[in-house]
């Protein structure tokens, strides 16, 4: 049997990435549907996303696997929601200072200078539990193969899929 070895930190964190992105468009088409019943659902984000949820949920991996025996998963989930609260305050001031950041909780009647609210307290708290049951979790058991076989093709069979006729 073929040894094989864990994702390496960068190929978590473009799987955790791109993770993060798909959320992000799914949860602003849901969340425009809710507020405004708009059926086009127009899911948006910036690609600045990849990198905040990329880091973040490396991040969090590492929490998990620190915390995992040492507390229960609501305290985890709890911890995870604060630390998503920090890093996107973090990342949000940072790219302010560019004129860059995407998004704008201003208009939100629990807000913090705009760049986070606890409005999405309950939505980061279910998210971070979905995390680290199903994304986290998950991506830790994936492996790469170190050696893998040569296809076989059968006598006669030409790699484009054409069979050699004589």
């Amino acid at each position: 049997m073929a040894a094989s070895e864990p994702l390496s930190a960068l190929s978590r964190w473009y799987l955790y990435a791109i993770h993060g992105y798909f959320c992000e468009v799914m949860f602003t088409a849901a969340w425009d549907f809710v507020v405004h019943f708009n059926w086009k659902f127009p899911g948006v984000t910036s690609v600045w996303a990849l990198f905040i949820y990329g880091t973040s949920m490396l991040i969090v991996e590492r929490m998990y696997l620190y915390l995992r025996d040492r507390c229960c998963i609501p305290a985890r989930c709890l911890i995870y929601t604060i630390w998503t609260y920090i890093w996107e305050f973090s990342t949000g001031y940072i790219l302010r200072q560019f004129n860059a950041c995407p998004w704008d909780y201003s208009q939100f009647d629990f807000d913090f200078m705009g760049l986070i609210t606890l409005e999405y307290a309950i939505p980061w708290l279910c998210a971070s539990f979905i995390m680290e049951q199903l994304v986290i979790r998950n991506t830790l058991r994936l492996r790469f193969d170190q050696h893998q076989p040569e296809p076989r093709l059968p006598a006669g069979a030409m790699a484009n899929g054409h069979v050699k006729s004589d």
